[in-house]
């Protein structure tokens, strides 16, 4: 069948542009081999990145059709209509977002890895052991979803929080800093937990719009694994009640009581401490007095439908989480 790829082209100073190429390819190849294809046969100016060709090294990872993919893994057949004709099948090919560009499909990395390297992407040890580490099953078992990661930066590209934070280092980085967490040879998990709770650039940093899940190849759902980073952030915390813990703890307890959140008393509790942090609440007084004056206020709260069966969720979850907390 023919299929008409759409790809960006661009360098660093020149506006993208799109160029069509239509091929004849069987429904089964891949997208890179329709890249080497158009390389190939019909423009060998093309720049695009590829190694393995079987979705080990994460060097191809570009966007097809608006979603970051790896053009090794996804088959032609995937992004096709074929009850429309065929010059209708249309496969849009764009590098990767949140990557400063090289050339067409090729981005600028070094801000990925430096991110990666900002969380101390090794063991960390006390002293060096006189034999060999050994781990159980168990153990090595922990570290089999994380250890997936192949660094082909489709998390990245996805991410919205990196979209708005540019000091935010990623979901992957984030993902590969759980897997550290979970080795039973590291030594250093107070403080990986310290680094990695650092204010908007660590894990609450993290908008949790699941973005990096949807679009990992590999299943490393690092969505889930900055979540698990979490729970043992503020499992050590406890005691020190940071804003980190407040705005965890707040935001649960708000919505027990009502459903969703009171946005009248979640700045006052988390921000302001409950009145007790004065630099907090006088940060809160600019927004609220333009809250006030363009009537976004909310002067009466109104509690959600289905309150009593959310409160009972959220009461269930936390007697099971301190049922799980006490056999460990």
């Amino acid at each position: 069948m023919q299929i008409v790829f759409r790809i960006s082209r661009q360098t660093l100073d020149c506006a993208q542009i799109f160029q069509d190429y239509t091929i004849e390819v069987d429904k089964s190849k891949t997208i890179l081999d329709c890249l080497n294809q158009i390389k190939w046969t019909l423009d060998g100016t093309l720049a695009f990145r590829k190694n393995c060709r079987n979705t080990i090294c994460g060097s191809c990872a570009i966007k097809v059709n608006g979603i970051a993919s790896l053009a090794c893994k996804e088959n032609v057949g995937h992004f096709i209509d074929e009850n429309i004709d065929n010059s209708s099948n249309i496969i849009e090919v764009t590098p990767l977002g949140n990557f400063p560009l090289i050339k067409d499909l090729v981005v600028d990395m070094r801000k990925f890895w430096e991110n990666l390297e900002a969380i101390s992407p090794y063991v960390k040890i006390k002293s060096t052991p006189e034999r060999e580490f050994l781990q159980t099953e168990q153990e090595r078992d922990k570290l089999n979803q994380t250890s997936n990661c192949i660094s082909c930066g489709a998390c990245y590209s996805e991410c919205n929080a990196i979209m708005v934070n540019s000091e935010f280092v990623g979901p992957h980085a984030l993902a590969k800093a759980q897997r550290l967490l979970g080795d039973s040879r590291d030594t250093a998990t107070a403080e990986r937990l310290q680094e990695y709770g650092q204010s908007i650039t660590g894990v609450w940093g993290c908008t949790r719009c699941y973005q990096c899940n949807s679009v990992c190849p590999m299943d490393v759902e690092p969505m889930e694994q900055i979540g698990l980073i979490k729970q043992k952030i503020l499992k050590t915390q406890q005691s020190k009640e940071t804003r980190a813990v407040r705005h965890r703890r707040v935001l649960v307890d708000l919505v027990e009581q009502g459903g969703w959140i009171d946005e009248r008393k979640f700045g006052l509790l988390v921000v302001g401490n409950n009145f007790r942090d004065i630099k907090g609440l006088a940060s809160l007084f600019p927004l609220g007095i333009r809250m006030l004056l363009t009537g976004k206020f909310p002067g009466i709260f109104h509690p959600s439908q289905g309150v009593q069966e959310v409160s009972a969720l959220i009461k269930s979850v936390k007697a099971t989480i301190k049922k799980d907390d006490s056999r460990n």
